[in-house]
């Protein structure tokens, strides 16, 4: 009889790592020893240095993207890469707010396979794999930068009549859709792969529609990782915000 193999599955291993660097973010905040730019920094450093350590210990053959560090093997030829945040939102983590999340997520062949993102401040992780499908009422609401709408999220907001909700972080906002907080998410100032990739893997897993603003399926892992815009919402609504988006006017 063969032994039990004791290693993880990519699923179990994406919701350890976003749980972890969770917890050791909210370590770093322990007793308000440290602020501003410092907490943001150390918070940034040490979530990169214990994820990339784990990695390397249980998926090394595995190419890296983090936004923290140089990739990790070859992207250009692998297959399966894991696209990393360690912290998205070090902002909202260093002013002390709730508003701000890890992403781990593996991708293959530039598809999210797996994804999960952690919201530490709130005690949540949302896994790909576990994620419920989004239904019930609508709410009348869409996520939006803690600075207001965009142009494109205005136009949203306009024509389908979306109140603002004002969030931190890419991944607070995302998973404002996935928990039902909120209808939809529009961004079209410029992100990098890694600050929405895990949060597009989960709300993908829970039924929500994404895509580029032009309708197009967004891909991960290109040479370079920026993604200019996307979009996340309900289903149901999905048509009217493509074509608020393709015609704002």
């Amino acid at each position: 009889m063969r032994p039990r193999s004791t290693e993880s599955s990519d699923a179990d291993l994406a919701a350890t790592i976003a749980a972890g660097a969770g917890d050791i973010l909210l370590g770093v905040r322990h007793g308000g020893l440290l602020r501003g730019r410092h907490l943001g920094d150390v918070g940034d450093a040490m979530a990169q240095a214990w994820i990339s350590t784990v990695l390397r210990a249980h998926r090394r053959r595995d190419a890296v993207l983090s936004e923290e560090a140089a990739d990790v093997g070859d992207r250009s030829s692998a297959e399966r890469v894991w696209i990393i945040d360690p912290l998205d939102g070090t902002s909202e983590f260093a002013m002390g707010t709730d508003d701000w999340a890890v992403h781990v997520a593996l991708t293959v062949d530039g598809v999210p396979e797996v994804a999960a993102v952690s919201l530490p401040a709130r005690g949540e992780v949302f896994r790909s794999d576990e994620v419920a499908v989004v239904d019930g009422p609508l709410t009348g609401r869409m996520a939006v930068s803690r600075f207001g709408h965009s142009y494109h999220s205005a136009a949203v907001a306009a024509r389908l009549d979306l109140a603002e909700v004002r969030i931190g972080s890419a991944g607070a906002k995302a998973m404002a859709v996935v928990r039902g907080d909120v209808d939809a998410y529009v961004h079209s100032g410029g992100q990098f792969e890694w600050d929405n990739c895990a949060p597009v893997g989960v709300a993908l897993a829970a039924g929500l529609h994404c895509s580029r603003l032009d309708g197009r399926p967004i891909v991960y892992n290109n040479p370079k990782p920026y993604l200019p815009d996307f979009i996340i919402c309900r289903t149901e609504i999905a048509d009217a915000v493509l074509d608020a988006v393709a015609s704002p006017w």
